[in-house]
């Protein structure tokens, strides 16, 4: 059975593939891949001591998410999204969750 794509394939002159549409999120996953097996970025750590920021700021900062985007797929409010970048430390169940959005392992934003 074939997964289902949102791909679009635009053709040249000649007929010919020349470009491909994909839907935005994958096309930040193709500008930032993360390697979950690998650890984290060097981009991202150094976010978040540069900045001072949490390791789930910096995370969604080198995605190029908002906090708005982040939250409305974790179905929260982006004040309450804000709120939980601004604590030391996440709940495992609330780590589980926004590690799915982000599409990286919960472990990478243990640092």
């Amino acid at each position: 059975m074939n997964a289902l794509t949102n791909y679009q394939i635009i053709k040249n002159s000649n007929g010919n593939p020349a470009f491909v549409v994909v839907p935005y999120d994958e096309f930040r996953r193709f500008i930032h891949p993360v390697d979950t097996d690998t650890g984290v970025p060097s981009a991202v750590v150094n976010l978040a001591f540069d900045n001072g920021y949490s390791a789930l700021r910096a995370w969604r900062e080198y995605l190029g998410f908002t906090q708005e985007e982040v939250a409305k797929k974790l179905c929260i409010s982006q004040s309450a999204y804000c709120q939980q970048e601004k604590n030391e430390t996440l709940t495992d169940a609330f780590r589980q969750k926004v590690a799915g959005v982000l599409n990286i392992n919960p472990e990478q934003l243990n640092f």
